[in-house]
């Protein structure tokens, strides 16, 4: 591509500028990517809706904060985007950018919305509990410290395969505070 972000900075480089570069019509571009913060954060509809997705599909018996620690730790493995994972030049430009930051919010926002609403859904709860929205609170900002880390020792220039070990002792940490207030809740009933 004839358009270097890493080098000119996200925030200089034009949606005409990608469009040309990728030798199509800038309606083109905007007709798939509305914003341009998508074009590098092109996962946001798998993003926000995996800790949801997650928990809709618990096991039998599983509570949500173990369904989401099992899947996490699936995808440290698996070296996933979602948990964070990507080339050191693309954690880079997110670090760098106002605007990659503050899209990397409303995602992380989003998330955090949708699974308060499958929370809400999956236990019953009455109008105007606020226990769904609080679980989720809790359980996104583990997900989303967690992904900030993984982040910061890409941008530090660790390995995958060493950031998985530590984000696999560093998982059990974080999910372990969580343990007191939400190890029985939204615990999945035996189908009947």
């Amino acid at each position: 591509m004839g358009v270097d972000a890493h080098q000119d900075g996200f925030e200089a480089v034009t949606i005409a500028e990608i469009a040309a570069a990728a030798q199509v019509a800038k309606m083109t571009v905007t007709n798939y990517f509305p914003r341009k913060e998508d074009l590098a954060l092109d996962f946001h509809e798998t993003f926000t809706a995996s800790l949801a997705r997650t928990v809709a599909s618990r096991r039998e018996g599983e509570s949500a904060l173990a369904a989401l620690r099992r899947e996490y730790l699936a995808a440290v493995e698996r070296h996933d985007a979602v948990a964070g994972f990507s080339s050191p030049a693309f954690a880079q430009m997110i670090a760098a950018s106002p605007t990659l930051n503050a899209r990397l919010r409303e995602l992380h926002d989003q998330r955090e919305d949708t699974l308060a609403h499958v929370l809400a859904t999956e236990t019953g709860a009455a109008p105007g509990d606020l226990t769904p929205r609080a679980a989720a609170a809790l359980l996104a900002a583990a997900h989303r410290t967690l992904f900030q880390h993984v982040m910061d020792l890409v941008v530090a220039g660790q390995t995958h395969q060493q950031i998985a070990t530590t984000m696999s002792r560093a998982a059990g940490q974080v999910f372990g505070l969580l343990e007191p207030s939400l190890a029985h809740y939204a615990v999945r009933q035996a189908r009947r």
